[in-house]
């Protein structure tokens, strides 16, 4: 059985992600295998938040130079953005990073 924290990797932390932070939108890599619910009874648990919608997608590698061997790949991964209910408290986490 999964737990939380095998489902919510890591916060995605770039400029784009802190933006949309005021719209009480957060960014985060979760398990390639992970579904809506599951990511969404994650954040909830972990954070004590209410979430509203999850929207997820999959990254896929960029292709990488390695010098004069042949091409390798950077790793793909899943990417959840989850939009929290307007009378959920923020993320503490993030607060300081804006």
């Amino acid at each position: 059985m999964k737990t939380a924290y095998d489902v919510i990797l890591r916060p995605i932390i770039t400029e784009q992600s802190m933006e949309s932070t005021d719209l009480l939108k957060y960014t985060f890599e979760v398990s390639q295998d992970a579904g809506k619910a599951e990511i969404k009874s994650a954040v909830e648990e972990i954070f004590g938040v209410k979430v509203m919608k999850v929207s997820t997608l999959n990254v896929k590698g960029k292709e990488k130079s390695m010098g004069r061997y042949p091409k390798g790949n950077t790793r793909s991964w899943k990417k959840a953005v989850v939009r929290l209910t307007p009378d959920s408290k923020p993320i503490e986490f993030f607060e300081g990073m804006v």
